[in-house]
């Protein structure tokens, strides 16, 4: 039996709040795709001029597929929630989230003091997580999140080639990527057909 827990908006927007206040001009964190053992580092070049505006500093040329292996390298070790808890994403925001038609999101558990405006492809706000018939839990995605009183350009935050989705409701522009789950509705989609909230402790039907 799933016992259905509301999260309202506001609390991301709370927790929002709490994290330290975003520069006017928003800050890039650049990514960079790991070197080979024994190869020396590429070299840095400019950044895309549209997805390199305070969302995160690309390089040109690198396809996005090599760009989600590196999402996946750096989350890897984080297919363990304690581990995730260790390295600062112990605040779980949602309770288990899914929708009606279209599949689930799962938990989400972020570092919530980088709720800031400032995006690492590497180091995403959230990761998501399936809760298990056992009791675990099993990585599934991640979510980039970007409030949006923290963002001050016209266009939208970019990662992957992909402008982020905007969320009124929760205040929020935000970016699914399902590096550790199969989705057939893409890997950019909201929602996952393949994730369930069916061993969930605590979840909430939204959409």
């Amino acid at each position: 039996m799933i016992r259905r827990a509301r999260l309202r908006p506001a609390l991301f927007l709370a927790l929002a709040a709490s994290a330290a206040c975003a520069p006017a001009t928003l800050a890039s964190r650049a990514w960079a795709p790991a070197a080979a053992p024994g190869a020396a580092a590429a070299p840095r070049t400019a950044s895309d001029p549209h997805e390199g505006h305070g969302a995160a500093a690309t390089w040109i040329g690198v396809p996005i597929d090599d760009q989600l292996a590196a999402l996946r390298r750096a989350t890897e070790p984080f297919r363990d929630l304690e581990r995730a808890k260790a390295a600062k994403w112990d605040t779980a925001i949602t309770p288990c989230w899914y929708h009606a038609t279209q599949g689930a999101m799962g938990y989400h558990y972020a570092e919530v003091a980088r709720l800031d405006g400032v995006v690492d492809s590497l180091r995403p706000e959230a990761l998501m997580y399936e809760p298990q018939a056992d009791g675990s839990f099993a990585l599934v995605g991640v979510e980039y999140i970007v409030p949006i009183q923290h963002w001050d350009r016209a266009d939208r935050p970019r990662l992957f080639g992909r402008d982020f989705d905007r969320n009124d409701a929760l205040g929020l522009y935000v970016l699914h990527v399902w590096a550790w789950r199969d989705n057939p509705s893409g890997i950019f989609a909201g929602w996952n057909p393949a994730v369930t909230c069916a061993h969930a402790a605590a979840a909430e039907e939204r959409g």
